[in-house]
Order: structure tokens, then sequence, then C-alpha cells
């Protein structure tokens, strides 16, 4: 098993729905295929460096899994016919990971993303109210209202 880096452009037009749906796919097709996916990043809609189909902009997602080459191959056979990919790259990072890390990696940025929503959660149902202290200094009187 070897550890492979994935980038997808998809049509920015799509749907929420639409795209979701190749996502998981993918999400699907890795652990059927024995393989371990460890991230999915989605960068969201960027320029293009150039014009892909006709159009400007894509949107980018990255697959950070460890698998065989079967697996890469069905992505990528996937992703060629599919009409919703415009671009795809795949990267072969590592020839010999360490699973057991990259499962620890996985759990630890589970628990922070847990931690992150939280803190999210919490500050949003506190009401952010600033206290008005009062000057107690009396207002400076002009000369006129002073006599």
């Amino acid at each position: 098993m070897r550890r492979y880096e994935t980038f997808i452009i998809l049509d920015p037009e799509l749907s929420e729905d639409q795209r979701s749906l190749v996502l998981d796919k993918v999400k699907e097709q890795i652990p059927q295929q024995g393989g371990l996916l460890a991230f999915i990043d989605e960068w969201g809609a960027r320029r293009l460096a150039y014009e892909i189909k006709k159009r400007e902009q894509g949107y980018y997602v990255r697959f950070d899994f460890c698998a065989t080459g079967a697996v890469v191959d069905e992505m990528e056979r996937f992703f060629r016919i599919d009409d919703r990919v415009l671009k795809y790259m795949t990267v072969l990072t590592d020839t010999n990971p360490d699973i057991d890390s990259i499962k620890e990696e996985i759990a630890k940025a589970k628990i922070e993303e847990a931690k992150t929503e939280e803190n999210e959660e919490t500050e949003a149902s506190e009401t952010h109210e600033t206290d008005i202290v009062e000057d107690e200094t009396p207002p400076i009187e002009s000369e006129e209202e002073a006599k």
C-alpha cells in the first residue's frame, strides 16, 4: 500500500448536492477496495490558470489516502468518464507509509475539529455585551457657566 494525493477540479457551477455526490463516490470507493482515506481538503472555488472546458474557475478538492495502484486506476477511470470533473491529478507521496501513524493523524484531526466546532458553538451562544463605564469626572463647565 502506498500513500497518494489526488487533486480534482470540479465544475464550479455544480450545486452543493451534485458536488457531494462526486465526493461521496470517492469516499466510498477507497475503503471498499481496501484503502484508507486520511483527509479530504476542500479548497473551494478558485480561478484557473487557463481555461478548461470553457470554464475560468474550478472547485478544488484534495484527497489524501493510502491504497494500491488498482484503487488509483479505478478513481481515475471514474474521473475520466464523469463530466463534472474538469481535471484530476494523482501524486505518489510515500512508497511505504506507516498506517498506524496515519490513523493517529486522523484521530488527532478529528479531535481538533470537534474542539473547534465546540468553541464556535459556545462563542455563538454567548452574547458579547460590552459594559459601558461611565466617566466619573464632572463635565467641564465653560467660564461663563462657572460664574
